[in-house]
């Protein structure tokens, strides 16, 4: 797993590459929750890059989501595969998490 990030007009973008998983969510959630703390309340995730997210991924995304939620904040993800899409439909969890086809209509749903 690689992270790239950038701020763009005040919101964060963290671009998610390879296997977010049990051997990665551990790493992936220090990085998003320190963002977080540190007073980040608008960002984007694009996972146009990422392979693969389980059940572990969607558990940090699920944290940080109500992380988000006691400062005001807002979480958007986008540009997500077709097939890591599918995890989020299964698992209900498309519903919970605000997402976008492209990274500038994120940007625009901050």
């Amino acid at each position: 797993m690689d992270i790239q990030e950038k701020t763009d007009d005040g919101i964060l973008v963290l671009s998610i590459s390879g296997r977010l998983d049990s051997a990665t969510s551990p790493v992936f959630e220090e990085n998003l929750l320190g963002k977080i703390k540190a007073g980040n309340t608008r960002l984007v995730l694009d996972f146009g890059p990422l392979e693969y997210i389980s059940s572990a991924g969607l558990r940090v995304l699920l944290k940080a989501t109500r992380e988000l939620k006691t400062t005001g904040g807002i979480m958007v993800i986008c540009s997500v595969r077709d097939y890591i899409q599918e995890v989020f439909d299964l698992s209900g969890f498309s519903s919970v998490f605000t997402m976008t086809g492209t990274l500038e209509d994120a940007q625009a749903a901050c």
